[in-house]
């Protein structure tokens, strides 16, 4: 045994057994298809290291998604190599629709072990399974386990080499009434009332009821986001740089001349004698102080709310409440789950078109994340920036991308060829977060950001202050002329924020501070800024996604868009 694959339906917490047998990280949320690439690691089993698998989850092996093609390509190189076993991750709560992919699992003549996850869950809501029935029934070792809480992991890997090849035999076309049976010999309900968790989970996705909750839910969330962001920004991150950084940093001034090439490279442009973090530009200034200071307060926040809705199970009912809408410009309700992970980072988001089905619906629901969803990095700059002007200038920006994101989706509707089936998910029952998995989720993303995003930023400054040197941006300035000044009313050198907009759209929006734009031109520029073109993350990801052929079309989509609306602007405001 060289593999172990865990396989099994979305959403029966196969990522938290994953990270439970492996100690590796990985994101796991409340609703199906968190999992849409496979992740590795390794596991001691008598003293061999053997490679563990978390496979993305599917209903069958007869894929109808991108994610259930993937699973299916594993299992079929598992069993050409004869090298692999199967951990069956299994809902206790639901054993008969989990039972569907168990036998055609069996089929495949693998050794395979059924491991019984939220077996806590199984027991608080009535659900009794007859561990030794069910076990002959199937004809394979069966373990239960609560993988939040570590319970039964210990005995789950002492199990692992006694997984075995099943015996059983049914005829397929009777499968379903075959799980009938078995389920009827192991399984025991008992009667009890809702709780109170299912109570809310019904009223969530009632109709009269529903659309109060999601607008309260909204509301809070955004507030939640602000406030804490609010708070750490002028409480911790300001003072941090303001007492302590600057003093330093001054001295390295003084050090360097106070002036020259190396200074303006790491310290940027003294201003008034002073530094200003948002306007030097420098590397060791403006390059730190914008993704620590600014931008990470509200990264924190976001996933801290973010977090909470998808382990609650929220983020499924928010789909089925907006899918009538969301039909209207050719996405079904889940692609609400891409649209907000884009809030947090566009990369994740584009990452998650993958739950949806066909070509058309991932195409449509990138391309318009990728235009009027700027993310959280960006929106707090512009806060931090726009919203100097005042709530007017914010409602202008976010007001102008609401209105592109909901006409675009109309007609990308009308125009795109292809299907865009009903909405086909399970809703998971509504679940109190575990506080520690929460906190290491949040640990989890702000690390990625500071990792992924603080070289780029420091990279988009460097770079910036190079190219001014050149002169590089001043010509591109005079060549775009038309374009930048004519079409769109800003100034010739603002096309250095357009350039560094590729790399970091957070920088290139806090490279406008210094041109002193007025607030049309600001509104203007931010509102470019998001919508002509991801950042270089984002787009890596997308022409992954969506092909060379859809990515070249989304591209002029966004720059044909851009250039009309910004124009739009201009005339207008």
């Amino acid at each position: 045994m060289d593999k172990i694959l865990l396989m099994g339906n979305p959403n029966v917490g196969k990522s938290v057994i994953f990270s439970r047998l492996t100690g590796v990280k990985v994101i796991a949320s409340n609703y199906p298809g968190t999992t849409v690439e496979f992740t590795e690691g390794k596991l001691n089993i008598d003293n061999k290291k053997v490679n563990v698998i978390d496979v993305p989850g599917t209903y069958t092996l007869e894929p109808t998604s991108k994610a259930e093609e993937v699973a299916t390509k594993m299992l079929d190189e598992a069993i050409e190599k004869k090298d692999s076993i199967i951990l069956n991750v299994i809902d206790s709560t639901n054993l008969e629709r989990n039972l569907n992919l168990t036998l055609q699992l069996l089929e495949k003549n693998i050794p395979m072990i059924i491991v019984l996850n939220f077996w806590d869950e199984a027991k608080h809501t009535g659900v009794g399974i007859n561990i030794d029935q069910l076990q002959k029934e199937l004809n394979v070792p069966i373990v239960t386990t609560c993988g939040i809480t570590g319970e039964g992991i210990k005995e789950l890997v002492k199990e692992i080499p006694k997984a075995k090849i099943s015996k059983i035999k049914f005829d397929q076309s009777d499968r379903w009434k075959f799980i009938g049976e078995i389920v009827e010999n192991s399984q025991i309900l008992t009667h009890r009332h809702h709780t109170f968790l299912e109570t809310l989970g019904d009223a969530s996705i009632h109709p009269i009821t529903g659309f109060p909750i999601a607008i309260l839910v909204l509301y809070l969330a955004f507030t939640i986001i602000r406030f804490v962001g609010e708070s750490l920004i002028g409480y911790v991150f300001e003072p941090l740089f303001s007492n302590l950084w600057a003093p330093l940093m001054m001295k390295l001034s003084a050090l360097l001349g106070s002036g020259g090439f190396v200074h303006d490279i790491l310290i940027g442009k003294l201003i008034g004698g002073e530094i200003v973090f948002t306007e030097s530009l420098g590397i060791l200034t403006t390059g730190l102080f914008v993704p620590i200071a600014m931008v990470l307060p509200y990264i924190i926040s976001f996933y801290f709310v973010l977090s909470f809705l998808e382990d609650s199970g929220y983020l499924p009912r928010l789909g089925i409440m907006v899918d009538n809408f969301m039909h209207k410009v050719g996405i079904h309700g889940l692609a609400i789950i891409p649209m907000l992970l884009g809030i947090g980072c566009n990369v994740p988001g584009a990452l998650s078109t993958r739950i949806l089905e066909t070509r058309r619906e991932k195409f449509i629901a990138a391309t318009l994340m990728a235009i009027a969803v700027p993310c959280m990095a960006q929106i707090a700059m512009v806060f931090g920036l726009v919203g100097e002007y005042g709530a007017k200038a914010l409602f202008m920006v976010f007001g102008t991308l609401l209105v592109v994101w909901i006409i675009l989706g109309f007609i990308l509707n009308k125009t795109v060829k292809g299907e865009s089936p009903e909405i086909f998910m399970e809703i998971p029952p509504y679940r109190l977060p575990y506080f520690k998995g929460l906190l290491e989720k949040i640990l989890m993303r702000v690390v990625w950001f500071i990792k992924e995003a603080v070289p780029f930023v420091l990279l988009g400054v460097l770079v910036v202050n190079i190219l001014y040197s050149l002169g590089i941006i001043q010509f591109v300035g005079e060549v775009t002329a038309p374009v930048v000044t004519g079409l769109l009313g800003l100034p010739k050198t603002a096309v250095g924020a357009l350039i560094i907009g590729f790399l970091r759209k957070d920088v290139a929006v806090g490279m406008l501070v210094p041109l002193g734009l007025t607030m049309k031109q600001m509104v203007i520029a931010s509102v470019v800024l998001t919508m002509y073109f991801p950042c270089i993350a984002t787009f890596a990801v997308l022409i992954k996604e969506l092909g060379i052929k859809d990515m070249i079309k989304s591209a002029l989509i966004m720059i044909i868009a851009t250039l009309l609306v910004g124009g739009l602007l201009n005339l207008i405001l």
